[in-house]
């Protein structure tokens, strides 16, 4: 046979290219499809039937936005994810009202700029609080630029309204398909039963390549059932019995977790017999159900006699239905701060002032221009540059280009549809549609666009004002145009300031649980469960691998941006890398230490060349060495 002719390798796309033309994929939450649809439409109709349209325009960006917030997840959960964005936007809207009622120009520019720089380092302490800073800028775009006849405490209150209306039907509404019992308290089930079936896929892929990929995996369970469990009780006293069960059902899972990850540390084949009992305490979970007799591991070794203790204890928390508090996230407001007027909060909140003062100014200088035409709705272009200049929606151009293409997109859409659909009737029904379709679209940045523009522009068109796609994508442009100036200057102090503050953050997590472990006074054997030491470790462990997690997000984003960009993270990705790694071990550690009273040489081997090798990377990449408890690591203490 003749040899096949050589295919030369397909040349792969840049980062920031190949960021754009990346959707999500995954089942379609109907749930979420069915409260977008029954959101922003009825809401805008009920106000129209009653003659009161222009409370329902700010009612259905209410809802709007609370729908782009509405992900999956439990339903407590969501009380926080949407409430707080949605009590910053109200908040928002009335100083915009109040300095659009009473500011000229240059001072509605300086308010709002400042505004600005106080949400941008806000955005920086985590997604909840990018998403209320989110809708702070643009309700207090809205209102300095939409003309309403209304005050701005009913505005205020009319906002309020839309959002609490949406979150009011997810805390209500079942989940299509939704688990055995009480249907309020499947996400959190789905949630906890996701970390025993991640455990089991951990302990079957040790030894093998897998094994690093399936810890990652587990990292992401577990935080997601920690946002899961974190947040208001729904029913204080009748479900008090419900609350401690997952309560137990998520503390019992981290010592099997510690178990699992210290297996894989040690690269050698388990069996599949390890992975049967935590998929047994997993449809336990799902189904609300006694865990059953459960199949033991092998005891040759530590790793394994942890495994085996944590199922049994894990039976006897099911049984009792009882647990302790370990899923809260103990941040103190110290450290908020910090985040905050730290590096990446500063660097955040300098860039989104500038990019939002700068909108407000030209809008501001359009909108007075004669030759321009006086356009009211003026905001577009400010509430456009706030979406752009977020980091957590994806790298700097591939936001801008999206933005763009789904602007253009969804003003061409609009054009067809608003002059085919009766008036008003067809644009609310619209809005339903849209309302509909938010959920799916936030899987791409460019198709959520679209979809928005398209209800934007029907709200206006519906709220007395003239079509206005031309207008919208020009001023879109400008944002797109601000932002990738803005994104590009140079700032006060280093650039990459939030890879760097996120990997400085994980790097101290990483070295207190560390610290922890080893001045740990636990005696060897003791039950699990029982001893304070253990509890904290855990809590230890949940955030270094959380803030890991974090970092590791903020360097995937920073990597995907322009050369010019990127090369300010470089290095990041490998300590990174080397963090998880000390994590890996320091859990190693605490389980041989648990089961022998001590370590041996080969752990504190290993631990002396990863924290040398840290020491050396840190540098290159400019991170500060740890402060506080974790700067200066003991020795390890004597158990007993």
């Amino acid at each position: 046979m003749s040899p096949r002719p050589h295919r030369p390798a397909r040349a792969a796309l840049p980062p920031w290219i190949a960021h754009a033309l990346r959707a999500q994929r995954g089942p379609v939450p109907w749930s979420a499809v069915a409260r977008g649809a029954l959101s922003a439409g009825p809401l805008l109709l009920a106000a129209t039937l009653a003659d009161r349209t222009s409370l329902g325009v700010v009612a259905a960006i209410a809802a709007m936005l609370a729908g782009i917030n509405d992900r999956p997840g439990s339903r407590r959960s969501s009380v926080r994810r949407l409430g707080a964005p949605a009590l910053a936007g109200a908040a928002g809207l009335l100083v915009g009202t109040y300095a659009g009622d009473h500011a000229g120009p240059v001072a509605l520019t300086a308010v709002l700029t400042g505004l600005g720089l106080v949400a941008g380092g806000i955005s920086a302490v985590g997604p909840v609080a990018s998403g209320a800073g989110t809708q702070l800028l643009v309700a207090a775009a809205i209102g300095a630029g939409m003309p309403l006849p209304e005050d701005g405490p009913t505005r205020a209150l009319a906002f309020l309204a839309g959002a609490g209306w949406l979150l009011t039907l997810r805390l209500a509404l079942p989940t299509p398909g939704a688990m055995t019992g009480d249907f309020r308290f499947d996400g959190e089930r789905d949630a906890v039963a996701g970390v025993y079936d991640a455990i089991a896929a951990l302990l079957d892929a040790a030894g093998t390549g897998h094994a690093t990929a399936r810890r990652a995996a587990l990292t992401a369970a577990l935080d997601d059932a920690q946002d899961a469990l974190d947040g208001p009780r729904l029913r204080r006293f009748a479900s008090s019995a419900a609350e401690r069960r997952l309560h137990g059902q998520y503390a019992a899972a981290l010592p099997l977790a510690e178990a699992a990850t210290a297996l894989a540390w040690a690269g050698e084949p388990v069996g599949a017999r390890a992975g049967e009992g935590p998929r047994r305490l997993a449809a336990a979970v799902r189904e609300n159900t006694p865990t059953g007799p459960l199949p033991a591991p092998s005891r040759s070794a530590p790793a394994l006699r942890a495994l085996d203790d944590a199922l049994l204890r894990a039976a006897e928390a099911f049984d009792r239905g009882a647990g302790r508090d370990l899923h809260t996230r103990r941040r103190g407001v110290r450290n908020l701060l910090r985040t905050v007027l730290g590096a990446g909060g500063r660097e955040y909140g300098l860039r989104v002032a500038l990019c939002f003062g700068t909108s407000v100014a030209l809008a501001q200088a359009l909108h007075h221009a004669h030759w321009y035409g006086r356009h009211e709705h003026w905001y577009w272009l400010p509430a456009t540059a706030v979406f752009l200049v977020k980091p957590d929606l994806g790298p700097l151009v591939s936001r801008v280009l999206c933005r763009a293409a789904g602007t253009v997109l969804g003003a061409l859409l609009f054009a067809g549809f608003a002059a085919l659909l009766p008036r008003p009737a067809g644009l609310v029904a619209l809005v339903a549609v849209c309302g509909a379709l938010i959920p799916v679209a936030t899987r791409h940045f460019a198709a959520l666009t679209a979809v928005v523009t398209v209800l934007v522009l029907s709200l206006v068109m519906v709220g007395g004002e003239p079509q206005a796609s031309v207008g919208r994508l020009v001023e879109t442009l400008l944002a797109c145009g601000i932002v990738l100036f803005v994104g590009h200057l140079p700032m006060p102090g280093e650039r990459g300031g939030q890879v760097r503050a996120r990997l400085a953050t994980a790097a101290d997590a990483a070295h207190a649980y560390l610290t922890h472990v080893l001045a740990e006074r636990g005696t060897a054997g003791a039950p699990l469960g029982e001893d304070d030491d253990r509890a904290a470790r855990w809590t230890l462990r949940r955030e270094a691998y959380r803030t890991l997690a974090e970092a590791r997000a903020a360097i995937a984003r920073a990597a995907a941006e322009l050369p010019a960009l990127a090369r300010h993270s470089e290095g990041a990705d490998e300590v990174a890398a080397l963090l998880e790694r000390l994590v890996d071990t320091t859990t190693a550690c605490a389980v041989h230490r648990d089961d022998t009273g001590r370590l041996d040489a080969a752990h504190r081997e290993r631990l002396a060349e990863l924290l040398d090798e840290l020491a050396v990377r840190r540098g290159r990449v400019g991170l500060p060495t740890p402060t506080g408890p974790s700067a200066a690591l003991p020795e390890p203490s004597p158990a007993g």
